[in-house]
């Protein structure tokens, strides 16, 4: 291993956080400061954020550091009974310490993954002043209370996207480089990517133009997978995750990677093993219905859209390459995969889901080292930080001297 090589810390691109509840208070007109999400605490101790005539509590699976699995609940948990790294950037960052973490891109929890809090509201005009003001206190607060261990993942307005892109411009000019989307806004009810009258065009302008990543969450449409009616929770959980693959699809058929160059989309919380399956199907499917879906033909009411992408030029291995990154946790599939040259190296990140269920604190970068012993040094630095740093456009803080090194 060079001396340039240090494989003791990861950057997680899927991390979480549960908003302190100052977030909105600090940041709007007092007079506004009820009208804003705020917390109420029930007669029995129990806090809730309110807003827009919604009571929301935590569920106590969004915050598990410092339980054992067994004691893992969806419960209803209070602010009292969390790890203050849940909601402290400071704390948060001691906790990475611990884990390996060296830095961490962190996901909403009450404004839901891509900002459906403000989209649902009553008042929109005043939800944009609330997700304006998350935007500030994430940039300049979460971000800024320990600077270089954050990467600033911004919210935009779903119901315009001119307003949108403007927001978008008003935070790459204070740094961020990433914004949280949809990875379906259908059953939102907004249009897709491939609405024919283009209502996502000026935020895939601006997320070309300004370099912004399109950061999606599993689960940001708002819907449980579900296999059936009634399959177990745990199959559906299970099986949920490669719902992303529909994501990764539906962008590399959308034309969108040819309109802009520059565009690139992360999908987290998604893994990665499944990827070189579905781009095989792919390439398969291109191969085999491409004369007649360029001709326009309709089959079952899907209409060809060879108007929409040129599919004689339509390269998949080199638009993933290009344009998608995937995010893996625990994946040895994947791992396997890059191994094979079936992925590329270059595009597959880490992550820890901290304080969410499924994550690895406070072991992360020893799981992470173990599922990737595999590959050369130089490709899980790669994974482990690199790749997020360059997407990201991101320089970390230097790691932290450990205790007993």
């Amino acid at each position: 291993m060079t001396a340039e090589i240090n494989l003791d810390w990861l950057i997680s691109v899927d991390d979480h956080i549960l908003e302190p509840p100052n977030v909105w208070t600090d940041r709007v007109a007092s007079k506004d400061r009820d009208r804003a999400p705020h917390m109420e605490i029930d007669d029995n101790g129990m806090d809730y954020w309110v807003y827009d005539g919604k009571r929301m509590p935590s569920s106590g699976l969004s915050a598990v550091v410092g339980k054992s699995k067994e004691e893992f609940s969806p419960e209803p948990i209070p602010y009292s009974e969390m790890a203050p790294g849940c909601y402290d950037p400071v704390a948060r960052a001691k906790d990475m310490d611990r884990a390996g973490i060296l830095a961490s891109l962190c996901f909403p929890s009450v404004t839901r993954f891509c900002g459906q809090l403000f989209y649902e509201a009553s008042d929109r005009e005043f939800g944009f002043t609330c997700l304006q003001a998350y935007n500030d206190w994430m940039i300049e607060e979460w971000c800024a209370a320990v600077p270089g261990r954050y990467i600033p993942l911004i919210l935009i307005p779903l119901w315009d996207p001119k307003l949108a892109a403007k927001e978008m411009e008003r935070c790459a000019a204070k740094g961020a480089t990433t914004f949280a989307f949809s990875e379906n806004p259908e059953p939102l009810g907004l249009p897709t990517i491939h609405d024919k009258d283009g209502y996502w065009e000026p935020v895939m302008a601006a997320a070309n133009d300004l370099e912004m990543v399109v950061s999606m969450h599993v689960g940001s449409s708002s819907t449980l997978p579900q296999i059936c009616s009634n399959a177990p929770f745990m199959a559906n959980l299970t099986w949920g995750a490669t719902r992303t693959s529909g994501t990764m699809l539906s962008f590399l058929f959308s034309g969108l990677f040819q309109r802009y160059p520059k565009l690139k989309i992360a999908l987290s919380e998604g893994e990665a093993g499944w990827m070189p399956y579905f781009l095989e199907r792919a390439e398969q499917v291109l191969d085999k219905q491409r004369a007649w879906v360029k001709r326009g033909t309709t089959f079952m009411d899907h209409a060809g859209s060879g108007e929409v992408i040129d599919l004689d030029k339509l390269d998949l291995r080199a638009d993933f390459r290009d344009h998608v990154f995937g995010c893996i946790i625990e994946d040895s599939h994947a791992i396997a995969s890059i191994a094979l040259g079936d992925i590329p190296e270059d595009n597959i990140m880490c992550e820890t889901d901290y304080p969410h269920s499924d994550t690895t604190f406070p072991h992360s970068i020893e799981v992470a080292r173990k599922t990737m012993a595999q590959l050369p040094e130089e490709t899980q630095y790669k994974i482990l930080r690199g790749n997020a740093e360059r997407l990201y456009r991101f320089t970390p803080a230097e790691p932290p001297v450990k205790a007993g090194a």
